[in-house]
């Protein structure tokens, strides 16, 4: 693991391989070690795994809550340490780079999007108000077993709930990080990200999940059908957490559309 300092954080990263660079951005109550499964097939790429603000390893700094910030601190991380790469988002981190591609598209050579919504709806932002009020009462009971169900719910093939809710749990920490992504992604319930999807430019793949009732099928096509060029491809036999449920097929999916896009 290494460190870089950027602005009020401290991001915890990590680096392997050589060739052309990619940048893979976790999601929700997540670090950078859920891309081991999908990083073992990106073999010809050097490849940046990072714990996003306030998750894993990296601090919290002064969250504001907002989906710019945290496309800033994407696109600190790109200048800092990458310069211009691929960029692979999984649902919060594809958000991110959707952002991120409208504020720095000079910086993102091609996005692919995964499992990712580019509007909030009443339901998710009602969830997502209901978690940030369990860490703030520090109610960590309660957001455990929510985090367990919630879990549960985002695999279709046999898992190990119990671990996999662990390893989340760990990846919050304080909760600091967490609460500030909810509170950014509630904030696409209000400031949606879909009138700005036309004005992206780099190219851009959307990979949904067969059985993804966290972003189904339509979230994906709104992207598509706003990005000029965007292309959608599906993994099936998998929920919203695809490396769990289909690691090998995701992995072997993303490495192909780097491939495709020229990204090596």
């Amino acid at each position: 693991m290494t460190t870089v300092e950027l602005s009020d954080l401290v991001v915890n990263y990590r680096r392997r391989g050589s060739g052309p660079p990619v940048v893979l951005l976790h999601g929700l109550a997540e670090d950078l070690r859920s891309w081991d499964a999908v990083a073992a097939h990106l073999g010809e790429f050097a490849v940046y795994t990072l714990d996003l603000r306030g998750h894993g390893r990296t601090t919290a700094g002064e969250g504001a809550g907002t989906l710019s910030q945290l496309s800033d601190d994407l696109a600190a991380f790109l200048n800092a340490v990458t310069g211009p790469a691929a960029v692979v988002g999984y649902s919060l981190g594809g958000t991110i780079g959707l952002r991120a591609a409208v504020d720095t598209p000079a910086l993102i050579r091609h996005l692919i999007v995964v499992a990712t919504s580019s509007v909030v709806g009443t339901a998710a932002a009602e969830f997502f108000d209901g978690r940030i009020a369990q860490l703030e009462d520090h109610d960590w009971h309660g957001f455990a077993a929510g985090l367990r169900d919630d879990t549960a719910k985002q695999v279709v093939t046999e898992a190990d709930i119990g671990t996999l809710a662990s390893k989340r749990l760990d990846a919050v920490g304080d909760g600091r990080g967490y609460i500030n992504a909810a509170r950014a992604m509630t904030g696409v319930r209000s400031e949606p990200l879909n009138p700005l999807l036309a004005r992206i430019e780099v190219p851009v793949d959307v990979v949904g999940a067969e059985f993804d009732v966290f972003c189904p099928r339509r979230a994906s096509d709104i992207i598509v059908d706003a990005v000029a060029g965007c292309r959608y491809h599906e993994v099936a036999g998998a929920g919203h957490l695809l490396s769990v449920d289909q690691p090998d097929a995701y992995g072997k999916l993303v490495a192909r559309l780097l491939h495709e896009r020229g990204a090596a």
